[in-house]
């Protein structure tokens, strides 16, 4: 560990809390549906898509009404997806003339980009048409992302409204988060990136000379603008298999520092954003820095375990950090924080390759996963999936305190409690029982190319991913067969909506509740104390119930190394 890498972890994280304020008020401004500078120009496009789509933005929809529109639009975005992939092959903008997708690896790929994952069992520049990437892939880039966000401000209306039985307008939501927010910062985002040296072209390859005279195919498209959303909405699907290790999408050190950033950005201002919806900035600034306590201490053992290295090449003599699978371009420092930011946000895009790293460097990225991405977390799904692990919280608090427990003014009640642990469920039931199925299936045994526990936390890895809704991966597992298209189109699934739609449950829930004051037996929300809880809380309900899997992966890897064994 250097002092250069420890400012590198330093400054993106103060500058990531200085923009969790003015990201938070223009998030703000589209939960309550205000004018913003962009209405002038944007205005008119929105009021056209009501016309056209004969909806009624001001129209308040009911949980179950709301979650009814949310799920028909996947399906529909799903299928959409699907026949894109099946049908590129007659499609245009394929000029060098690419099959469409088996029918596994099609509904993969559809449900995979349906759920914010962007899991790609396949190589982008190998497998997938200039229209593909596009119009297949690319328009879930910016749904699925303004999907996230819409269920958290329908989640923050439940908290915020008194006696009500809307939670909002679905339509209305992912129609302004999209128009206002996704679409215009990307467009400044991929000029960014072309003029950084990433390309944004319709050619399909060009050819070079090496500096050895042997003649390269690179290939080529329209990479930039993919790549803006691809981060700004926590998606990581890559136009290319190296993501953003390949100089094509991350050309230098000052666009892999933005790229981390945009990662979180929408995260953190929707902390700022419950916070000003409940009427009290303190709340969101509680759940910031609980969130930053989580992030800041996986990212510090991801940048110990790989400065350490492997103590087998130590004692060969040969000293230092894992070089191994990172680009020489970013170092030990920023790969080990990449990964980190990556996991903690329902990303997937990766600047090193995470099966490389040592055993314990490995299990943080795993680890932050299997807490239900909620370190920051996806945009939307990490504030939405925080506050059920909130609701948790102030429950054992109220347990504690010996009264009904409440949270910014709301009485949480066993209903809410219910559909809480519901959600938080899913990811062990999922990602536990799915991998318990691939270890001893003869056809989840043929993925991983280890053997022993590197090779079981590579089947681990694969399903917490999925679940999580994240997409990296370790990258020692064959994939993209018949058994895993389908198992983790599955977990994806189920990652996603057997989350959102108890949220929603629980949002219209407590929309209908008056409004509780705090008295002298309130358990205070936005102190150290409470801080410390939702850590707490966090660690012990979303990580132990990891522990016997994770002992049995990445720590008995660990353990092996340092007896000198290596898998």
């Amino acid at each position: 560990m250097t002092i250069q890498g420890w400012t590198l972890i330093v400054l993106f994280v103060a500058i990531l809390v200085a923009l969790a304020k003015p990201m938070g008020a223009w998030l703000f401004a589209l939960y309550e549906g205000r004018r913003t500078p962009l209405h002038v120009l944007l205005g008119p496009v929105e009021r056209g898509f009501y016309k056209l789509s004969g909806i009624d933005p001001s129209a308040e929809m009911g949980w179950r009404r709301y979650a009814l529109h949310m799920l028909f639009f996947q399906i529909v975005l799903l299928l959409f997806t699907y026949a894109v992939l099946r049908l590129q092959g007659v499609l245009p903008m394929n000029p060098r003339g690419l099959a469409g997708l088996g029918a596994d690896g099609a509904m993969n790929t559809a449900i995979s980009f349906t759920t914010n994952t962007n899991w790609q069992w396949y190589s982008g520049e190998v497998a997938l048409s200039n229209f593909s990437q596009m119009f297949g892939l690319v328009i879930h880039n910016f749904l699925s992302a303004a999907t996230g966000i819409a269920i958290a401000f329908a989640l923050f209306r439940g908290f915020a409204r008194r006696e009500a039985a809307g939670i909002g307008n679905f339509w209305a939501d992912i129609t302004r988060v999209t128009l206002y927010l996704l679409l215009p910062i990307s467009i400044v985002y991929a000029v960014y990136l072309v003029a950084s040296g990433v390309p944004q072209t319709f050619l399909s390859s060009v050819d070079a000379t090496t500096l050895e005279g042997a003649r390269q195919t690179l290939v080529m498209g329209p990479i930039a603008s993919q790549e803006a959303i691809k981060m700004l909405g926590t998606n990581g699907g890559g136009f290319l298999n190296a993501n953003s290790a390949h100089p094509f999408e991350n050309p230098s050190a000052l666009t892999n520092f933005i790229q981390m950033l945009s990662i979180f950005l929408i995260g953190v201002g929707l902390t700022n954003t419950f916070g000003r919806a409940v009427g009290n900035q303190k709340q969101g600034w509680a759940i910031l820095s609980a969130m930053l306590l989580l992030f800041v201490a996986g990212t510090a053992v991801v940048y110990w375990a790989e400065a350490a290295g492997n103590p087998v090449l130590h004692n060969l003599g040969l000293a230092g950090g894992n070089m191994e699978g990172k680009e020489t371009r970013f170092g030990i420092a920023a790969s080990a924080l990449f990964a980190a930011v990556t996991t903690a946000a329902s990303c997937g895009a990766v600047n090193a390759m995470h099966d490389s790293f040592t055993a314990l460097g490995g299990m943080i990225p795993l680890f932050n996963m299997q807490l239900g991405e909620v370190v920051i977390g996806g945009v939307g799904a990490g504030i939405y999936g925080f506050l059920l692990f909130a609701i948790l919280a102030v429950f054992v608090a109220g347990l504690m305190v010996g009264r009904t427990p409440e949270y910014v003014g709301k009485k949480i009640e066993g209903r809410e409690v219910k559909f809480a642990v519901l959600a938080i469920a899913v990811l062990p039931l999922c990602i536990l029982g799915f991998t318990a199925l691939a270890s001893v299936l003869p056809a989840g045994l043929a993925g991983p190319l280890n053997k022993g526990p590197h090779g079981f936390s590579d089947i681990l890895y694969a399903f917490t991913s999925a679940t999580a809704n994240n997409g990296s991966a370790f990258g020692g597992i064959t994939s993209g067969t018949p058994f895993y298209n389908g198992l983790l189109g599955v977990a994806m699934w189920l990652g996603r909506f057997f989350v959102i739609v108890p949220a929603l449950a629980i949002a219209g829930s407590l929309a209908m509740k008056k409004h509780s004051p705090e008295s002298a037996g309130s358990f205070p929300t936005t102190g150290l104390l409470w801080i410390g809880l939702l850590v707490g809380i966090v660690l012990i309900v979303g990580g132990l119930t990891f522990l016997p899997s994770l002992a049995l992966g990445p720590i008995a890897d660990h353990l092996a190394m340092i007896r000198g064994q290596l898998f």
